[in-house]
């Protein structure tokens, strides 16, 4: 039966390998006998980045049930080594549905296999990843397209009017490839992409008895994105029965990568884990597939497009990233950690001309509190810097359009 099913995938994977590809910005580099460990969320792209970054390849695809279901496991690589005769690598793509996957890899491993996987549950590859292949893997994290690749699908240079109306797009529809390239209905295909999500990879692998319980907690969190949260607020208000379950149903809707969450900065440990949330979505179309209104929030979608660049570059531990508040409720949108310094506060406001004295205030305010000068105020359009006073405090504040610091996120 395996020899089938690798048959039939290596013929879907010839007719992948035709489809149009954008060049992704993250690199599949050569790490001798480490395991490539490619994670992201379900339909981000993870396949067809490896597919084009490996050469002489063989392949198995773990979200085929029955294939997964396979009791004696040399029997895909044999299937694998009869389709591709002895390719240099090994491609198992979703190996978190392979029952007991991490001890058939280690074995490969040891065994002297160059091995690549993907999985879309990240807490789970991290587990088995961190207790069985410790020190002998590379992570790589990819997430749907950013926005210097959404307009790489354009295939030409852009002026810059162009490129802000692609941000308005990308705004609204996000960075999913598929419904990007094939042109086909970005709300009938992320709302489907979400409820596949919950209910395959969550519902089915932990058993869930109540799915509406968490399907509620997800649109719940889709209507709230950067805003706080407490989790008694989302028991009361989604159908989770208590405290923990709402905790325990968003931990699995994070491992799936289908939200993030931000922590208030605190430079107590004890009190960071204690203090407020900002919850985000992993892409902007997820947002749009399951909104209920006709006029988008167009402030919190801007600021979600942040928070997916600040946290790609979390995930490749190039920083960390919290929000800023004090007690009189003043508060900064993000401030980024590098080691253990703040070294930068990032404001979120539609034009300079417009910014609340709130708003400046609680800028300054952090910069003092922080010892941080690196001050950036994320606009639509507006571009300058000014020298504000406060109190006896001169600091120098700069504001860039959205469209140009996504651009210069590497």
């Amino acid at each position: 039966m395996a020899n089938d099913i690798i048959l039939m995938q290596k013929r879907e994977l010839e007719k992948k390998l035709q489809e149009r590809f954008i060049e992704r910005k993250q690199e599949l580099k050569e790490s001798g006998d480490m395991i490539r460990v490619i994670t992201g969320p379900r339909r981000a792209g993870k396949s067809f980045f490896a597919m084009h970054a490996l050469k002489n390849f063989g392949y198995a695809n773990f979200d085929d049930e029955k294939l997964a279901e396979t009791k004696d496991y040399d029997d895909i690589l044999n299937a694998i080594s009869q389709a591709y005769g002895s390719p240099k690598y090994i491609f198992f793509d979703e190996i978190q549905n392979l029952p007991k996957w991490e001890l058939f890899v280690n074995r490969l491993q040891r065994q002297g296999y160059k091995l690549v996987l993907t999985g879309s549950n990240s807490n789970l590859l991290s587990m088995e990843l961190a207790s069985h292949l410790t020190g002998r893997h590379i992570p790589i994290t990819l997430l749907p397209f950013s926005f210097a690749e959404f307009l790489d699908f354009k295939g030409k240079e852009l002026t810059e009017s162009e490129k802000r109306a692609g941000l308005e797009q990308y705004m609204i529809y996000g960075g999913y490839p598929e419904p990007l390239v094939k042109n086909i209905d970005y709300k009938e295909y992320l709302s489907a992409l979400l409820s596949s999500t919950i209910y395959k990879d969550i519902v089915k692998r932990h058993k869930i008895r109540k799915p509406q319980a968490i399907e509620g907690l997800a649109l719940y969190l889709l209507s709230n994105i950067a805003r706080e949260f407490s989790y008694n607020t989302l028991a009361t208000l989604t159908k989770c029965k208590s405290v923990h379950s709402a905790e325990r149903y968003l931990g699995f809707l994070e491992e799936t990568f289908l939200f993030f969450t931000i922590s208030r900065l605190s430079f107590s440990a004890k009190k960071s884990i204690n203090s407020g949330k900002k919850i985000y979505c992993i892409d902007n179309g997820l947002v749009y597939a399951k909104s209920m209104s006709l006029s988008p929030d167009k402030g919190r979608l801007y600021e979600n497009l942040v928070a997916i660049a600040l946290k790609k570059k979390e995930l490749n531990s190039e920083l960390k990233v919290y929000y800023w508040k004090n007690e009189k409720q003043e508060e900064v949108d993000f401030a980024v950690k590098e080691g253990q310094n703040v070294a930068q506060l990032i404001q979120m406001c539609a034009s300079c001309a417009d910014m609340p004295e709130r708003e400046t205030r609680a800028l300054i305010k952090a910069s003092g509190e922080l010892k941080c000068d690196n001050l950036l105020v994320i606009t639509e359009q507006d571009e300058s810097e000014k020298t504000i006073s406060w109190f006896g405090m001169e600091k120098k504040i700069k504001f860039m359009p959205l469209w140009k610091w996504l651009l210069e996120q590497k």
